[in-house]
């Protein structure tokens, strides 16, 4: 990252006036992408330009003793510390050739693809906010992330300095975005829109954004979670298997519409509560391998044309792996 090149640089030429080698030539360059090349302001009027970098994975470095390997990692999902940078290195080169401007969403990340898009959620207050990938850092520790002083402003963590972070990768960034896509991709997230449907959901929105709106379609703060309060906890019984006699023996034809499973109870409490008024819900726990599960589902449900607007619903909202489930019970025979 752009506030650690100088370090770098000197750390690197230490080493090679020990190793009694040229500053240039192949055994620099295996540096990459901190090897000599200094961190330009760039010397024009007027906001940074948007954009203008290039799509950079990168070779295996060291910085300070540390080995990186950069690569593609669609499954990254990791927790820990991030910090910020602003004033010190606004209007720089970033790793992957773009300009640094400290007020807009983006950040450093050691290993990830260049340009990219993570969603960062301060996991102390629950805010979370889709930001930009194109630089290299932090290496400071175990951080696993460095925002641009506007990121952390909206994650709130500003005057502290630095708070514990989930990161999750979304995908490639455009190569020239004006600003628009990353409003887009905000957009998106307030929508509740899954991640992996959020890219393209992007694209075909970004053309009702301006530039200057990337800072109007942040994430809003969720919510402070409430305390667990289980509306339902039953032990799961699979559905019954039908008898002979259809009617006559009281079945009925039910539907449920699978939520999903969880570890947090909070997260679990949250799904139940966000269909509870328009919907029977319920809240199942069960034993895993790990400790208690909590299974949410909408249901019982009556007919197939309600469940599947429940399905639409819960769609809508976000539950993107929402699923209708059929089962044939015994009228009455789940307590």
């Amino acid at each position: 990252m752009i506030r650690y090149l100088k370090f770098a640089v000197i750390m690197i030429a230490a080493g090679l006036m020990l190793a009694g080698c040229s500053s240039s030539g192949k055994k620099q360059s295996k540096l990459d992408p901190f090897a000599g090349t200094g961190s330009p302001y760039y010397k024009g009027k007027g906001p940074v330009p948007w954009g203008g970098g290039r799509e950079h994975v990168g070779k295996p470095y060291q910085v300070a003793g540390r080995w990186f390997t950069p690569k593609d990692q669609p499954n990254y999902d990791k927790t820990g510390v991030a910090s910020w940078y602003g004033e010190a290195f606004n209007r720089r080169k970033t790793s992957n050739g773009e300009w640094f401007d400290m007020t807009r969403l983006t950040a450093a990340h050691a290993t990830l693809p260049l340009p990219s898009y993570v969603k960062v959620t301060n996991l102390d207050n629950g805010r979370e906010v889709v930001v930009r990938v194109n630089d290299r850092g932090p290496f400071v520790n175990t951080r696993v992330i460095d925002l641009s002083k506007r990121a952390a402003s909206v994650l709130d963590y500003q005057r502290k300095g630095k708070t514990t972070v989930r990161v999750q990768y979304i995908g490639p960034a455009p190569l020239n975005d004006n600003g628009t896509h990353l409003a887009a991709m905000n957009s998106e997230l307030n929508r509740g829109t899954p991640l992996r449907r959020m890219i393209a959901a992007a694209d075909r929105s970004k053309g009702s954004f301006r530039g200057s709106d990337v800072l109007v379609a942040e994430a809003k703060p969720k919510p402070k979670s409430v305390p667990f309060q289980p509306v339902q906890t039953v032990a799961y019984q699979p559905p019954a298997e039908p008898q002979q006699g259809g009617a006559e023996q009281g079945l009925v034809t039910t539907y449920y519409i699978q939520l999903g499973s969880f570890t947090d109870p909070d997260n679990a409490g949250r799904a139940r509560d966000q269909f509870a008024s328009a919907w029977p819900v319920q809240f199942i726990e069960l034993s895993g391998s790990n400790g208690p599960v909590y299974r949410v589902r909408i249901g019982p449900i009556a007919g197939q044309n309600d469940a599947m607007t429940a399905l639409d619903n819960a769609q809508a909202a976000g539950f993107g792996d929402a699923k209708l489930v059929r089962a044939q019970t015994v009228q009455a025979s789940l307590q």
